[in-house]
């Protein structure tokens, strides 16, 4: 064989056999995306969005026109935009819809966009009032919309595996959950000048201000009720709460800091704190069962157990008794050897992936839209935990312990 024949019949093998490679990859429907909210969050969204094989964003949606650019430079191409919602679904080029917006807004963008007809990826929390909540649930019923709610963490391998494990009793009864999400940083963001009105100060950090925000105990602990919803199966009853401002005393009017304490049938709870001058514990999750423990962060998650006790309870009364305990002796109800914990490095919950939150919820949502499974975070999960950051958001205000409704309606799971 010479040169020339040895190349040809080459090049009818490689084209054979990336023929072969291509018909081995099944083809995907493409799913075209509208954007309502294309500020920090709706970025980082598309970001993940765009890494599922068939997405593209069409068009985008955003009061604030330097978002515009932004989004071209992330997606790589020019992308219509508009500053009225309506005219994005107006359009007829568009699949599903991502809505990012301030929570304040979700009522209107979240009911306007069900009427369509269109899949939705809905930024938590679901609704910012008790109101907002159930109007958007109604809408999403009524309309049989399919939604997902953005709590990604229900995609997270090793959350997912970790609340299996709970499930399945590893840790005994979990009776308490104790959720930390701690930052040092004032939780503002730059706004050009000059703003002599204020209003790209209202408009950049809405987060800041209790019209527009649920403050620290919507924004970041949203999260958490929802993986506490998960592992109780219900709603918190009841919340009572406290906020202040200790360090930031910059206008704002929402807690640098929060506490909250959600109370759920049999006794059972769950604690939040939110501060943001000491990023120490940072964020994580502890679930406490009668037998062990679970601690979960934004990367792993552990589990420990209770040791076995030496100083289980006898016939014999301890009143009267001595021990000797670092060479001094003290009175046998005063030793520590039956109060200090497991300190061992725990039990790493081994997963097979650990693939970000946010893209294995995205590839979610993009699957089921293509009808390949139902939603996982559907929005009765984002109501159960919304309702509660509602109440949470005005109960940290009243200081008094207030009652969280459930759904007007049957309300399943």
């Amino acid at each position: 064989m010479n040169r020339r024949d040895f190349l040809q019949s080459a090049s009818v093998v490689a084209l054979a056999s990336t023929t072969i490679a291509r018909a081995a990859v099944p083809a995907v429907k493409p799913i075209r995306l509208g954007v309502i909210g294309a500020g920090s969050r709706g970025q980082e969204n598309l970001r993940q969005f765009l890494r599922v094989p068939g997405v593209s964003v069409e068009a985008i949606c955003d009061i604030y026109p330097p978002r515009y650019e932004q989004v071209n430079r992330l997606v790589g191409k020019d992308v219509s935009h508009t500053a009225d919602f309506n005219e994005l679904l107006a359009r007829n080029d568009i699949d599903a819809v991502m809505i990012a917006s301030p929570v304040a807004c979700h009522a209107e963008h979240v009911i306007a966009t069900a009427k369509t007809g269109r899949a939705i990826y809905g930024e938590k929390a679901l609704g910012f009032t008790v109101e907002d909540n159930q109007n958007i649930l109604d809408a999403v019923i009524r309309n049989k919309t399919l939604f997902q709610i953005g709590h990604e963490y229900r995609y997270a391998s090793w959350v997912r595996e970790a609340i299996r494990r709970v499930h399945a009793g590893e840790i005994g009864t979990p009776t308490h959950v104790y959720a930390y999400w701690h930052r040092n940083g004032d939780w503002r963001r730059s706004v050009p000048s000059p703003d002599p009105d204020g209003k790209l100060e209202r408009l950049i950090n809405w987060r800041l201000y209790r019209e527009s925000s649920g403050g620290l105990g919507t924004e970041l602990g949203s999260h958490h009720i929802d993986m506490a919803n998960w592992i109780f199966g219900e709603q918190p009853e009841s919340v009572i709460g406290t906020n202040s401002i200790c360090r930031y005393h910059d206008g704002r009017t929402v807690g640098d800091n929060v506490q909250t304490v959600f109370n759920y049938s049999q006794g059972r709870r769950l604690v939040f704190s939110s501060i943001t001058d000491n990023a120490k514990v940072g964020c994580e999750f502890w679930i406490y069962g009668t037998a062990g423990s679970v601690q979960i962060t934004i990367e792993d998650a552990t589990m420990y157990y209770e040791k076995d006790r030496s100083n289980k309870p006898t016939t014999d009364k301890a009143e009267g008794k001595t021990v000797v305990e670092r060479g001094v002796v003290t009175g046998a109800s005063y030793s520590t050897a039956g109060e200090m914990p497991y300190r061992g490095p725990g039990e790493k919950v081994v997963v097979a992936s650990s693939e970000d939150p946010t893209l294995a919820a995205a590839r979610s949502f993009i699957e089921a839209v293509r009808g390949e499974h139902s939603i996982f975070a559907d929005v009765h999960c984002g109501f159960r935990a919304a309702i509660a950051c509602s109440v949470a958001h005005d109960a940290v205000f009243t200081e008094n312990k207030m009652l969280i409704p459930t759904a007007a309606h049957h309300d399943k799971g």
